[in-house]
């Protein structure tokens, strides 16, 4: 797979540094490969785009799964997943995870991260949506991101590692054979460096999260522009399973017109026994599914907004009143704070709440070791597709998915380099171009392409709505081209206009894979084409960009998840 030439029109960057391995992001798959890479004698450099706990690790609420309880096993839990999943699953890639999950955990734990214990000493494990057994580790009670991004930042900071903060990853630099030469970034106005510069290593790993920000209500941080999609589909590389955006069901309903981060109310709350009901009390999921509320949370999401469409409504409730002040105050003290900051009790009444956009099931294409298509460039976490989530991630699977295959892409890196001359190899990366490739967007295109998406793309979709949000990216997309190439005028370089710019990528590429999918699976909701179809859609989506900024997509033969192209060579 070559680079397309494609890069962000940017400075030339004006310093460098040089490392083994670079990585892009600080949540807990970024900073459990940095942990990793450093412990095996590599030199790692860890660039974030804000703070080192500022990421979407943080704000996870409701914990980390694995068969870690007494009768519980990974079969099991392979089991549950491939349900959530949809029949999209790569079986390969979820054995890794809950094979491998266990022993992963316990190594978070001797890290430093603390989980909430029983009274006999051992984990208290709940329950989430789509999970037949209690296997779901927390911490703080509902602040399990929280614990863990504090545990992996403090172990950073111990060793002494070197970390880039407030710097937006740019572009991934190549050398004359395509292979991985580093990374350009721009840091914003504070740290060690100022303005764009690069580093410069043979190994890339990606771990910047989700791209909620596309949509007008997400659950995920300002932060999540999907700045590593874009930069890896300008490197060439390919992505895949885009069109699978979870819809978190119970997110807080601040006002129809809110935008921005929302507040999530964890999954967790329902697993301990909170019921969702409409404003007469009806427990409506109850029928729809044998788990009820408890179903993965695509049916869930669907059951909302099914309710809010008979009822002509903005909203449902979440109702745990009988929990008691005792139990919110210990098991839910984030959420408390935030629903009371809002004006809502939820010890004496129920919690308004509707489904928002929360967690990138598909994302860049990688192999069971986290190898992208483009040579020496790996992703993880989020920004990645493994295989694992399919066409609906199951509850709490993500920080696992984070912690194993951040593992696994370091024992590659290690693994790959035995014997050779890395230690001693300087990328030499292919000169910046001198005229920008890429046209860049104005900083306020961001919130129309988020209108757009939510309109058009989100929960609910169909062929008029695509069709029509389709339309007005492309002329988006268009303006700024036709700009670019008959005057050469683009928006002014900085992270606004950058990020606004890589919305616009991920958000073409997520319409582009929607279209094609003319059916509903997991939770790509098509209105018009209501049933899931295996017979012609059990197979998945691939997306790359072409050099003239062009969308390439196609679509598997089966539903085998394809492996990369660095696997074909090698055998």
């Amino acid at each position: 797979m070559t680079s397309t030439g494609i890069r962000l029109h940017a400075p030339t960057p004006g310093w460098s540094i040089a490392a083994d391995v670079v990585v892009v992001g600080s949540g807990v798959a970024g900073l459990t490969a940095a942990l990793r890479c450093e412990a095996a004698g590599l030199t790692t450099v860890v660039v974030t785009k804000a703070r080192l706990d500022d990421g979407s690790t943080r704000w996870a609420q409701g914990g980390i799964a694995a068969a870690l309880g007494e009768g519980d096993t990974p079969e099991q839990h392979l089991d549950d997943t491939l349900v959530a999943g949809a029949g999209l699953c790569d079986e390969d890639a979820v054995r890794i995870l809950v094979t491998e999950g266990p022993d992963a955990v316990r190594r978070l734990i001797a890290t430093g991260a603390h989980f909430d214990e029983s009274e006999e000493g051992g984990l208290e494990l709940t329950r989430e949506g789509g999970h037949h057994r209690r296997r779901i580790a927390h911490a703080g009670g509902d602040a399990t991101g929280a614990e863990i991004s504090r545990a992996l930042v403090e172990a950073v900071r111990a060793r002494g590692m070197r970390t880039i903060e407030n710097a937006l990853v740019l572009d991934l630099l190549t050398d004359a054979d395509g292979r991985t030469a580093g990374v350009t970034l721009h840091v914003m106005g504070e740290g060690q460096h100022d303005g764009v510069g690069a580093v410069h290593a043979p190994a890339v790993v990606l771990a910047t999260g989700g791209m909620g920000q596309v949509f007008s209500a997400t659950t995920n941080p300002s932060v999540s522009t999907g700045d590593g999609v874009a930069l890896a589909l300008r490197a060439g590389a390919e992505v895949s399973d885009l069109e699978f955006v979870q819809f978190h069901p119970t997110v807080l309903f601040l006002g129809a017109d809110a935008e921005g981060q929302q507040p999530l109310v964890s999954e967790a709350v329902r697993g301990e026994g909170a019921h969702l009901v409409d404003a007469d009390g009806v427990r409506f999921m109850v029928g729809q599914h044998e788990l009820a509320e408890l179903a993965p949370r695509d049916i869930v999401a669907k059951g909302i907004m099914r309710r809010m469409q008979e009822q002509d409504v903005e909203h449902m409730f979440l109702d745990a009143r009988h929990f008691g002040a005792t139990m919110w105050e210990h098991r839910f003290p984030t959420i408390l704070a935030a629903c009371r900051a809002h004006g809502i009790d939820p010890v004496t009444e129920p919690v308004p709440v509707a489904p928002a956009a929360h967690y990138a099931s598909g994302g860049v294409r990688t192999d069971s070791r986290g190898r992208t298509t483009v040579p020496g460039l790996y992703a993880c976490g989020e920004v990645a597709c493994t295989g694992v989530h399919g066409a609906n991630r199951l509850a709490s699977n993500s920080l696992l998915e984070g912690l194993v295959y951040a593992e696994r892409i370091v024992t590659d890196i290690v693994a790959s380099r035995a014997g050779d001359a890395f230690h001693a190899r300087v990328p030499a990366p292919v000169a910046h171009p001198e005229r920008p490739a890429h046209p860049l967007l104005a900083a306020e295109a961001r919130f129309a392409i988020q209108r757009v998406m939510t309109d058009g793309a989100g929960v609910l979709r169909s062929a008029g709505s695509l069709e029509k949000a389709a339309d007005q990216l492309q002329r988006l997309h268009s303006e700024a081209r036709d700009a670019l190439e008959e005057n050469g005028k683009t928006a002014e370089p900085g992270v606004d206009t950058w990020e606004a710019t890589n919305l616009l990528c991920v958000a073409r590429v997520l319409v582009a894979a929607a279209r094609q999918r003319e059916e509903t699976r997991g939770c790509h909701w098509r209105e018009d084409h209501a049933d899931r179809d295996d017979a012609n859609w059990r197979r998945h989506i691939v997306v790359r960009l072409n050099p003239d900024r062009t969308l390439a997509v196609h679509t598997t033969d089966t539903a085998d998840f394809p492996p990369t192209r660095q696997h074909h060579q090698e055998q």
